[in-house]
């Protein structure tokens, strides 16, 4: 057991949350069919077509960067493009994975403040060139939340999926926090997904008290063909998958997923009620999920760092606070409190 104070730079830091070590225990007993064959594997992908009401496909991964590539590989030949804003996480923090598992489908890049895509930005990426000479547009993805916490609504997913429809183009969901934005929505699952036009989502469950493990849906089966052998290619086949699958179970079925994700919100809000207006301290973006973005001068942000705290400043230049399923309010409390004095401290030495 760590002894180390709880710290919220990211929501990776976080353990497993009880459910789904439960199910992780309970799948240990006795032996199983190998490769996905097992009650595990099936009892979760059944979960999951009862949680978006629809008959979709559904395998594991590993990591999210694997989900990811494979799915935006599964949608494109080599020769085509995939349009994404340009904080997406396919973009800035995935090492080139989707364009070596596409075999070279380019990433088109849509700039954007929030981190959202438009509508107008897709279809001025998508329509700016259509010689042989450049790579055709194919895919658009989205992050949902984005990677600055914003979250599509229902109806900027269906706007989005409109035009994609309209251009021919696929739409691709990473869901990394996709149980965040559900929580904050208060809508069913399907509703930012199938219904509004999403043809593949990758469901994130490492950052909502997983070890490890993403789950790829594609809603349109069709798309599906030949996927499981991207899996095997790519090293994402688990021989003991019931270990990737069981966890979802027990997040799945007793609705720790949404829970958890709930909790990691309500502790963002908590830090943001209790900082926002400080001297010298900014929200860079609206709290709509479970990180927050402070824009705060250095000598506040060594401060903190002096008083122990860790965060990473990798988007606009601020300091991100990302809270998870086991955020303690009482630490939540204690960060509020270090930013209030190092905020006071540095606006008297000014």
């Amino acid at each position: 057991m760590t002894t180390e104070a709880q710290q919220f730079a990211s929501d990776n830091y976080a353990g497993i949350c009880p459910d789904a070590w439960a199910a992780m225990e309970a799948a240990n007993h006795g032996h199983a069919p190998a490769y996905g064959d097992d009650h595990w594997t099936n009892s979760a992908a059944n979960a999951f077509r009862t949680l978006f009401e629809t008959d979709c496909e559904v395998f594991f991964a590993f990591n999210g960067t694997a989900a990811n590539s494979l799915a935006l590989a599964a949608l494109c030949q080599s020769y085509h493009s995939v349009i994404c804003s340009a904080a997406a996480h396919v973009e800035t923090d995935e090492c080139g994975a989707p364009e070596f598992f596409s075999n070279g489908s380019k990433l088109l890049v849509a700039q954007s403040e929030d981190g959202k895509l438009t509508p107008a930005a897709v279809r001025a990426v998508a329509t700016s060139r259509s010689d042989i000479h450049f790579p055709k547009p194919r895919v658009v993805t989205i992050t949902q939340p984005t990677e600055t916490g914003q979250v599509y609504t229902v109806e900027e997913v269906q706007a989005l999926s409109s035009t994609c429809r309209e251009l021919g183009l696929k739409l691709h969901m990473d869901g990394a926090r996709f149980a965040h934005a559900v929580a904050t929505l208060g809508c069913d699952p399907a509703d930012i997904t199938w219904r509004a036009g999403v043809d593949v989502l990758c469901f994130g469950g490492t950052k909502n008290g997983m070890a490890v493990g993403e789950a790829v849906l594609f809603f349109d089966r069709a798309l599906a063909q030949d996927f499981d052998y991207r899996c095997k290619q790519a090293g994402q086949l688990a021989s003991k998958m019931r270990f990737l699958a069981a966890p979802w179970v027990g997040m799945l079925e007793n609705g720790a997923w949404l829970r958890n994700a709930a909790h990691a919100n309500a502790c963002a809000q908590r830090l943001a009620g209790q900082i926002e207006g400080l001297p010298g301290i900014e929200l860079m973006f609206p709290v709509e999920a479970n990180g927050v973005f402070v824009r705060a001068p250095d000598a506040v942000l060594e401060g903190l760092r002096a008083r122990g705290w860790r965060f990473y400043t990798f988007i606009g230049g601020g300091a991100r606070f990302m809270f998870a399923w086991d955020a303690d309010p009482a630490r939540v409390d204690q960060l509020a409190a270090d930013i209030r004095a190092v905020s006071a401290t540095t606006a008297l030495a000014a």
